[in-house]
């Protein structure tokens, strides 16, 4: 997993041999299998809002590599645009490198901004307790380890604090996980955007070995399990929301 983790922390293109080298020794079906492992079907929460036409609103969540999470809700109906970016720090420490060193309390996050008429707050709940990242894992995500990849829904009012603690309860009783869900659940203090060549790293990556290993399996499950919120072409950070 060091090679995968290199890819992930550094900044700078690796060479073509050393990827073509990357993608030849890590077997399709071992990231398959670990995929599987870790998504899960859950169902609807029970306490959410209805799909009512309105404003757009935003969802700011954490769960590991925000290159991950970013791709998969790329891919969720109803999403307008997906900011990779870093959360439960202060501005002046929402650097990459800085992020990096584990001091900053920031977490890799992503901002989703949805239409409520198509998608929920709880929809996207099940998403991301779902597909998107382990919800049982403390402080790392597969191969990443450290609290800036911890589990986290940063809340930026009340109704999606009462429905995100609603929906951990809800899934803990109903025991889908074979361990203690420790995601936090927080206020928004700040979301910052990352700098640009995170932004859709996925997307324009997709023969990255980290990418191949631990991403993409991700939205295959979201297709599987939830196919009815999938839709197969993602909305891009270029686009604007609409």
């Amino acid at each position: 997993m060091a090679l995968q983790r290199q890819y992930h922390r550094s900044s700078e293109a690796i060479s073509g041999a050393l990827l073509a080298w990357a993608l030849a020794v890590i077997p399709i079906g071992q990231a398959t299998a670990y995929a599987a492992e870790n998504s899960a079907s859950v169902p609807a929460p029970r306490l959410d809002d209805p799909k009512v036409a309105g404003n757009l609103q935003t969802a700011v969540l954490a769960g590991g590599c925000f290159w991950g999470m970013q791709g998969v809700f790329e891919h969720v109906k109803g999403v307008r645009r997906v900011l990779a970016g870093y959360s439960g720090g202060n501005e002046a420490t929402a650097h990459y490198a800085m992020v990096g060193t584990g001091t900053t309390s920031h977490a890799e996050s992503i901002q989703i901004t949805f239409d409520p008429g198509e998608v929920s707050y709880g929809d996207i709940l099940r998403v991301y307790f779902s597909v998107a990242h382990d919800p049982t894992e403390l402080n790392r995500q597969g191969p990443d380890e450290g609290v800036r990849y911890r589990s986290a829904i940063f809340y930026a009012d009340a109704r999606q604090h009462e429905i995100a603690q609603a929906y951990i309860a809800q899934l803990q009783q109903a025991r889908i996980f074979g361990q203690r869900i420790v995601t936090r659940v927080d206020p928004l203090t700040g979301f910052y955007s990352a700098e640009d060549y995170h932004q859709d790293f996925l997307v324009h990556n997709t023969h990255y070995a980290y990418i191949v290993q631990n991403d993409l399996p991700k939205i295959a499950n979201l297709k599987r399990l939830l196919p009815e919120m999938y839709r197969d072409q993602p909305v891009l950070v270029g686009q604007r929301p609409n």
